[in-house]
């Protein structure tokens, strides 16, 4: 594994998030190649429907359609990044694969979570500051920090609380060439302004391993699954691929998403479409 240095964990650690530039690189157009087959297994766009270029088309979960991406777990750079962060015995939780069409607002990834979660962003398109990349609030990951607390409270509102309007607020925009990665931290406020109606994107989101007495936070996270219609934690291709050493990463989520089913059913019952 290659691990991040110190520094760069000092970085995360302060301001929640971090660039990693060209780190795909050498390896971005077999994964565009594979993150375009799984779209177009798919229809091509939200729910086995053409992309209109108006609203986000998600897939969930992505990487475990296509061995190549399931295979990004298993890179030296991706599991090293994940294991300096996480644990060497992190959970790999997730992932979406999204073009992304307009628009994103300020938010973050879930901010009550109290364990650490991460997510890895992978761009596919050129994106500038005016062009929908990533943009983050440094520090906005720290619950409880009277900074954080203030932007979770109001950045939703900018306009009305601060005067300006969301592609205003103070941010750093993550400018993107394709083979760059971003990491950061769930709790992180982050947004995206001005951008196309085809942005390529995926993640792969993980966390640490729980011990036992906090079990039911990971059943927690995996009962976020049903709204996509998902009945297990993984797919079928992610399992038919994984090595010992991948599977380190799956089997406590695995074995606890035995109540996904019934809740997947629920929410079919109750949702027009995931």
């Amino acid at each position: 594994m290659i691990r991040l240095n110190q520094q760069q964990l000092n970085f995360f650690d302060t301001f929640g998030y971090l660039a990693l530039p060209g780190l795909m690189a050498d390896c971005i157009d077999e994964i565009i190649d594979a993150f375009e087959q799984v779209w177009a297994e798919r229809g091509g766009g939200h729910y086995g429907q053409p992309h209109d270029g108006e609203r986000r088309s998600c897939i969930v979960p992505f990487i475990d359609q296509h061995e190549r991406l399931c295979a990004l777990l298993d890179d030296p750079r991706i599991e090293g990044l994940l294991a300096s962060l996480l644990g060497d015995d992190f959970n790999y939780s997730g992932s979406d694969g999204n073009y992304y069409a307009g628009d994103t607002r300020w938010h973050s990834d879930g901010y009550q979570k109290e364990i650490r979660h991460v997510k890895i962003a992978f761009y596919l398109d050129h994106l500038t500051r005016d062009t929908g990349c990533l943009r983050v609030i440094p520090g906005s990951h720290r619950r409880g920090d009277q900074y954080a607390e203030t932007l979770e409270a109001n950045v939703k509102q900018s306009q009305e609380q601060w005067g300006i309007s969301g592609d205003q607020v103070p941010a750093v925009a993550l400018e993107i060439v394709p083979g760059d990665v971003v990491v950061f931290q769930h709790n992180l406020k982050h947004a995206a302004f001005g951008g196309s109606g085809r942005r390529r994107m995926f993640t792969i989101n993980c966390m640490v391993r729980v011990p036992e007495e906090q079990i039911d936070l990971v059943k927690q996270d995996i009962a976020g699954l049903a709204r996509f219609w998902a009945e297990r934690a993984y797919g079928e291709t992610m399992l038919a691929t994984a090595s010992k050493r991948r599977m380190v990463h799956l089997e406590q989520r695995m074995a606890n998403d035995g109540h996904l089913k019934e809740l997947a059913a629920k929410a079919r019952a109750e949702m027009p479409e995931p």
